[in-house]
């Protein structure tokens, strides 16, 4: 029997389309499941059970005063990213939930952003096997010109659903 979650098992039924459809059918399926990803219109490069990657444009429904991408789209993007990867593994009877979620704003951003969340296999094992718990997941935020406008500290954790 496959491990695959729900999500896993979407994105592996995506992946058997024709190339220029995969990446619209992921972005429709994840924009309607979590409608503020959806309303920014945040956008996925990349998801897999090890890594996600995740692009937030610079349009001006998610812009701030000054004309850059508002610090609460930065951290969207970070949490978006992280989120998703660990929602690649955790499975069906659990529910992953943000636990902290800390985001220090380091300089301005300079155009669109793109997240990168990553897991470690020892991580992933916890996902998979213990009843619950939580996980620090690794991500980094750059900016157009490869900087990184924020650091952030992002732990998920995941518990039994209630019935």
């Amino acid at each position: 029997m496959s491990r695959d979650n729900r999500l896993a098992r979407l994105v592996k039924k995506i992946e058997g389309y024709p190339s220029f459809l995969r990446k619209p059918l992921l972005n429709m399926a994840l924009r309607k499941t979590v409608k503020l990803v959806g309303t920014a219109k945040v956008e996925v490069l990349q998801l897999t059970k090890e890594h996600s990657q995740f692009r937030l444009q610079n349009r001006k429904k998610v812009q701030n005063h000054i004309g850059t991408i508002h610090a609460a789209g930065m951290a969207l993007i970070a949490e978006t990213a992280t989120g998703m990867v660990v929602g690649m593994n955790v499975p069906d009877d659990k529910v992953p939930v943000i636990k902290t979620l800390k985001v220090n704003f380091l300089k301005r951003a300079k155009g669109d952003l793109v997240a990168k969340a990553h897991l470690s296999d020892e991580q992933i094992q916890d996902i998979l096997t213990l009843e619950k718990g939580e996980v620090e997941v690794a991500v980094s935020v750059t900016d157009e010109e490869g900087k990184e406008p924020i650091e952030c500290q992002m732990v998920w954790a995941w518990t039994p659903k209630r019935h």
